[in-house]
């Protein structure tokens, strides 16, 4: 079963690619890796959730915000050279827009490990980073970045 059929199953569609917010582009390959910019959690041009986690933003909306993310990351991935071209995740990156004394960034950022999990199987098993920051762009929660490996051109 591909990652589209896969997708269905769970009730998720690609969301449209989320237009940069500054001077960048949302997905760059080089040779048979496609690295991402961060994504934010933004569904219809309007972001998810704001503010800092374990303060403004609970840790399970932190983390659903993280999916969000994945899905975003995916959408640019999908754009630029088509999702089942996806070989395997390689690292994924979540920052975490975190409130003093907050140390579930691992947590939180699971939202997008598991999702990732689940549309690849065994190849969505990824080396990972999970950080605490004091800010994010527009004042974000979670942001995700990620690096795959796809099938060559």
């Amino acid at each position: 079963m591909g990652v589209t059929e896969k997708l269905a199953e769970l009730g998720l569609t690609l969301p449209p690619v989320v237009p940069p917010v500054a001077s960048y582009v949302p997905a760059v390959r080089s040779g048979d890796h496609v690295f991402t910019s961060g994504q934010l959690p933004m569904v219809d041009g309007a972001l998810t959730a704001t503010g800092k986690v374990g303060a403004e933003v609970s840790a399970e909306d932190a983390t659903a915000a993280a999916r969000v993310c994945a899905l975003n990351a995916l959408a640019a991935i999908d754009a630029l050279v088509g999702i089942e071209s996806v070989v395997r995740i390689v690292k994924v990156v979540g920052f975490v827009a975190s409130a003093p004394g907050f140390t579930g960034q691992p947590g939180v950022i699971n939202g997008a490990s598991n999702l990732l999990g689940e549309l690849f199987g065994d190849a969505g098993i990824h080396a990972r980073s999970a950080v605490g920051v004091a800010e994010l762009p527009l004042g974000a929660a979670v942001e995700v970045e990620m690096i795959v490996e796809v099938a060559p051109a």
